[in-house]
């Protein structure tokens, strides 16, 4: 059960300006070292470099996972949904909805999840879990089986990248030996030793151009933000599972934060409270302020959580 996004239009600064980067230092290194550009240009060498990588890797893989990757390809010149700082956001909104099921039980936590969630398959999937009354064991092994299956579709794609990236150098020797066949053909003409040599080294060129600035830098950057993406599941499995189990508010913030980052803990009576100060609105953090007027007090008790223990505060 894959996290289900939206468009995402956000340039992702970064890694456009590494790309840029690498093309201007290349392309300058160019400049500087000659006036005749257009002899780094050569059509037949980049279809032998392109055209050789992608017909391997449609040999290798399911169309639609060189499809995907492809489309990966160009989706990491887009920031992504799921950042690191998503983790905080997710530990909030278990938070508050610990203090809906308190006040509402599983009828409001049904209610508020299917306005707030509604386009995040995994969430939907995991709340109906707990609405449909598995216990949080139960709850916790579906939703990490479905996470660990949807990393596993996730990374084929990158594996399809990494493929491509030590296919690409491999097609440009194979264009090497061409131009080099091409200059030892004509070797009664000086004329086309030249050009034949240029087509060698130019293939191989571009195979290795396409592998280390295109390829791999792509493989890496998927592979990262599914394992972003495979945290936050685990996260929410455990955050969903104590839901089922009644766990106290003040308990959930303490297990869930144990997941992440020290500086990037959710205190409840701090951001909770800062919430209702700043009147901000439920979808800024995860976090509405709507949630009780005193959460501290709601969570002294662990027992006042439906007869379960907790942290106390």
């Amino acid at each position: 059960m894959a996290v289900q996004k939206k468009g995402n239009t956000n340039i992702s600064v970064a890694t456009l300006a590494g790309f840029l980067s690498g093309i201007i230092l290349c392309v300058g290194s160019v400049i500087m070292s000659t006036n005749n550009y257009m002899m780094f240009l050569d059509i037949p060498s980049f279809l032998m470099v392109g055209g050789g990588t992608l017909a391997v890797a449609f040999i290798s893989f399911e169309p639609k996972y060189v499809t995907g990757s492809l489309q990966d390809v160009a989706s990491i010149l887009f920031a992504h949904r799921e950042g690191q700082s998503i983790l905080k956001n997710e530990v909030g909104r278990i938070i508050r909805w610990g203090y809906i099921v308190q006040r509402n039980g599983l009828k409001g936590l049904e209610t508020d999840a299917a306005t707030t969630v509604k386009n995040d398959t995994f969430m939907v999937f995991g709340i109906d879990l707990v609405t449909a009354g598995y216990t949080g064991d139960e709850i916790k092994k579906i939703l990490e089986s479905a996470s660990e299956s949807a990393y596993k579709r996730a990374h084929m794609r990158s594996d399809v990248l990494k493929m491509m990236a030590s296919t690409s150098p491999a097609f440009g020797m194979i264009g090497t030996l061409v131009g080099l066949i091409i200059m030892l053909g004509n070797l009664n003409d000086p004329s086309a030793i030249g050009p034949g040599m240029a087509v060698a080294l130019i293939t191989t060129l571009y195979g290795i151009l396409a592998a280390r600035l295109l390829f791999l830098p792509a493989a890496t950057k998927v592979n990262q933000r599914e394992d972003i993406v495979l945290f936050r599941n685990i996260l929410i499995a455990e955050g969903l599972s104590m839901l089922a189990e009644r766990r106290s508010p003040r308990y959930i913030q303490d297990r869930m934060n144990a997941y992440i980052s020290p500086n990037e803990h959710f205190l409840i009576d701090r951001d909770l409270q800062r919430k209702d100060k700043e009147g901000a609105p439920a979808a800024a953090n995860g976090v509405s302020a709507a949630s009780p007027a005193s959460p501290a007090a709601s969570a002294q008790s662990p027992a006042s959580s439906s007869g379960n223990t907790g942290t106390p505060s």
